[in-house]
């Protein structure tokens, strides 16, 4: 069985990229290029900056979409843990994977009102909201208690300066072969260090568009 190439999850898809796609924020022409990179790095300004920009989808593409659901397909997952749901395309795929994996829980992290709602409604349209719980609030706080006891994959998609934190709260309950991606790690020059490091306890690879994967070995 393969969800994503049924309804109504395939043409529902189809509408979420294209929206994704025409959408448009008046902060980014704002911003200089400079202030960007600062504010996505920043540890302390992250909530404030990712509000502003509210109205875009920052959604993962549909190749990077399709990798998180054959991951979470090949490797059997059935607990899963994403920071920063956004409008929820990420979502959709992680739970379509869970789907056709028999069933499983995604946890999945939102501090803005607006789009929790968007992605809630979205997996309602998809038929897949019974797998996921949305938890809305800081990423910080929301995934620091009542985690299941494993976890078999995390997508770290949220503020990207916070991946080091959010990997962290959950580390310990990664056993070994369970699977982490860090879309645009790149911004967190220390959680590479993390997970690349021969000490960390993981083995690790990049791909293109600046994402890391790398599978917990100890």
């Amino acid at each position: 069985m393969n969800t994503l190439t049924t309804k109504p999850f395939a043409p529902l898809l189809d509408r979420l990229f294209d929206e994704a796609e025409a959408a448009t924020s008046p902060v980014m022409a704002e911003l200089t290029r400079d202030e960007r990179e600062r504010l996505m790095h920043s540890k302390t300004e992250y909530l404030d900056f990712y509000g502003r920009l509210k109205d875009l989808w920052l959604p993962v593409s549909r190749q990077t979409g399709e990798l998180l659901y054959m991951l979470a397909r090949s490797s059997r997952a059935k607990t899963i843990v994403e920071f920063g749901t956004s409008f929820g395309i990420s979502t959709l795929y992680l739970a379509a994977a869970l789907r056709d994996n028999g069933g499983g829980r995604l946890i999945t992290s939102e501090f803005e009102t607006s789009k929790v709602a968007r992605a809630r409604q979205n997996l309602t349209d998809g038929d897949l909201i019974g797998l996921v719980e949305i938890r809305e609030g800081d990423a910080v706080k929301t995934l620091s208690a009542d985690l299941p006891e494993r976890i078999d994959l995390v997508l770290l998609d949220g503020a990207k300066s916070l991946y080091t934190e959010v990997l962290a709260l959950i580390e310990s309950r990664l056993q070994p072969g369970a699977l982490v991606i860090a879309d645009n790690a790149d911004y967190c020059p220390e959680y590479l260090l993390h997970v690349r490091s021969s000490v960390g306890g993981y083995m690790s690879t990049s791909f293109p568009d600046n994402i890391e994967l790398s599978m917990r070995t100890a």
